[in-house]
C-alpha cells in the first residue's frame, strides 16, 4: 500500500487540512511520509500522531489519487502504530474512551440526551448549539409487503433525529417496500475511530447478528439512512475477514448493505408525491469518496424535479467527521463555516444532507433549515 503512492501531489490539493493548515504533514503525502518511517524505524512521537490525529478520515484523497492509494486503510494502521499509551497523553485517551462510552451505546445516549435537554438553560452555550430540539417519536408503517428492507437503529440517530427513519420507512412503504426496524446498536464506526478497535469488533459481530436471521428470511437489503454507518457496514467483510466464524456472514452483509439512495435509485419513484423546491446539497465524505457514490442524491433529487443550488467546493468535507468535531472543535467549526458558506450562496430554501454527524454540525450555525434529504420525499412529512 505505501509503493502505491507515487507522491504527486494530486491528494494535497483536495485535502481539507492541507489546505486549511498549509503544513506538508497535515496532508495524505506527509501523513503517509510519517507512518512509513514508524513501519520502518519503530519510533513514534505525540507530534506525528497530532497530524494523523487532524486528518477528516474524509478519504477525499482517494478519489483525487491516480494510483489508487488506500489512503483509508493507512491511516488506520498509522494510528493503531502510533496511538500507544506512551505517546497518546493520557487526557486524550480517557477523552477517547469518554466519547466511546457515552455515544456509542444507545441506551446511554438516549440518557444523556434526555439529561441534556432538561438541563439545557444551564448549559454552556457550545452544548446548547450541540442540542437539537426534541423530534417526537413517529409510528412506521406495519410491515405488509412482500419486500421487505432492513433499517438498522444506529446509536445517535433514534435518540437525535428519530424523523430520518420513519420518514424513510413512510416512502419505502408508498413504494410497495416494507422496512423492518433493527434494534439499536452501534455499528463500530465511532470506537473504530478513536482507538478502540477492539470494541469496534465486537459492536460490529453484534450487528452482522442483528441482520443475519431476517437476511436469510427473506430481506432483501441493509439498508444506511446514515452515510457514516453504511461505508462502515459495507467494509465488515474486510475488518471481519479474520474471523472465522463471522467472515462470510459479515461479507455476506456487507455485500447486502445499501445506502437509501443507492436503493431508490433502482425504483420507480413517480408514485412518490412530492412538493418540489430549492435545495442545497452536501454530499457527505462517507457517501461520495467512502463508498463512491457521488453526486447520487443530486441525481435522484433533480429527476424529482428538485431545483438544485450550485454549490462550490462539494467535494470537501463540513468538519464533522463523526466525533472529529469534538476532539478538533477549530478546524471543524473553520471547515464548517467555510461549507455554510457555499451551501448558503444559491438562494435555496433548505440544506440537505445524507449523513446524521452532517446534518448536527451544519444546523448549529446554518441560517437555512438543514435536513436529510429523504424527509423532503415523505409523504408524511410536516408543510
Amino acid at each position: 500500500m505505501l509503493r502505491a503512492c507515487v507522491h504527486c501531489g494530486f491528494c494535497n490539493a483536495v485535502c481539507p487540512t492541507y489546505r486549511l493548515l498549509g503544513d506538508e504533514l497535515d496532508g495524505p503525502r506527509g501523513r503517509i511520509y510519517l507512518i512509513k518511517q514508524t513501519l520502518e524505524t519503530g519510533a513514534a512521537d505525540a507530534a506525528g500522531l497530532s497530524h494523523l490525529d487532524r486528518c477528516l478520515t474524509c478519504r477525499s484523497c482517494e478519489t483525487a489519487c491516480p494510483s489508487g492509494v488506500e489512503y483509508g486503510r493507512l491511516l488506520d494502521i498509522g494510528r493503531e502504530l502510533m496511538a500507544k499509551p506512551g505517546i497518546r497523553p493520557r487526557r486524550q485517551r480517557w477523552l477517547r474512551r469518554g466519547l466511546v462510552a457515552a455515544l456509542a451505546y444507545p441506551r446511554r445516549v438516549a440518557w444523556l440526551i434526555g439529561a441534556a435537554r432538561r438541563l439545557k438553560p444551564w448549559l454552556p452555550g457550545f452544548l446548547r448549539a450541540k442540542l437539537p430540539d426534541r423530534q417526537a417519536a413517529e409510528t412506521w408503517p406495519a410491515p405488509r409487503h412482500q419486500r421487505r428492507v432492513l433499517i438498522p437503529q444506529g446509536c445517535l440517530q433514534p435518540a437525535l433525529a428519530p424523523r430520518i427513519d420513519a420518514a424513510t420507512a413512510r416512502v419505502l412503504d408508498s413504494l410497495g417496500i416494507s422496512a423492518v426496524s433493527l434494534p439499536a446498536g452501534c455499528c463500530g464506526a465511532l470506537p473504530h475511530h478513536l482507538d478502540a478497535q477492539s470494541e469496534a469488533l465486537a459492536m460490529a459481530r453484534a450487528a452482522v447478528d442483528r441482520c443475519w436471521p431476517a437476511l436469510q428470511a427473506g430481506a432483501e437489503a441493509v439498508v444506511s439512512t446514515a452515510s457514516g454507518c453504511g461505508v462502515t457496514l459495507k467494509d465488515y467483510g474486510r475488518l471481519l475477514a479474520d474471523d472465522p466464524d463471522y467472515a462470510a456472514k459479515a461479507a455476506a452483509v456487507a455485500a447486502k448493505t445499501r445506502d437509501i439512495a443507492e436503493l431508490l435509485s433502482g425504483e420507480d419513484l413517480s408514485r412518490l408525491a412530492i412538493r418540489t423546491c430549492r435545495v442545497a446539497v452536501h454530499s457527505p465524505c462517507t457517501l461520495q469518496h467512502g463508498q463512491g457514490l457521488p453526486g447520487i442524491v443530486e441525481c435522484l433529487l433533480k429527476g424529482l424535479g428538485f431545483e438544485l443550488a450550485t454549490v462550490a467546493d462539494a467535494d470537501l468535507c463540513c468538519g464533522s467527521a463523526g466525533s472529529y468535531s469534538l476532539l478538533q472543535p477549530a478546524i471543524a467549526e473553520r471547515l464548517r463555516d467555510a461549507k455554510l458558506t457555499t451551501l448558503q450562496a444559491g438562494a435555496a430554501d433548505v440544506i440537505v444532507t445524507a449523513n446524521i454527524g452532517c446534518w448536527l454540525h451544519l444546523r448549529e450555525r446554518a441560517t437555512l433549515p438543514v435536513r436529510h434529504w429523504i424527509e423532503l420525499l415523505d409523504p408524511g412529512a410536516p408543510g
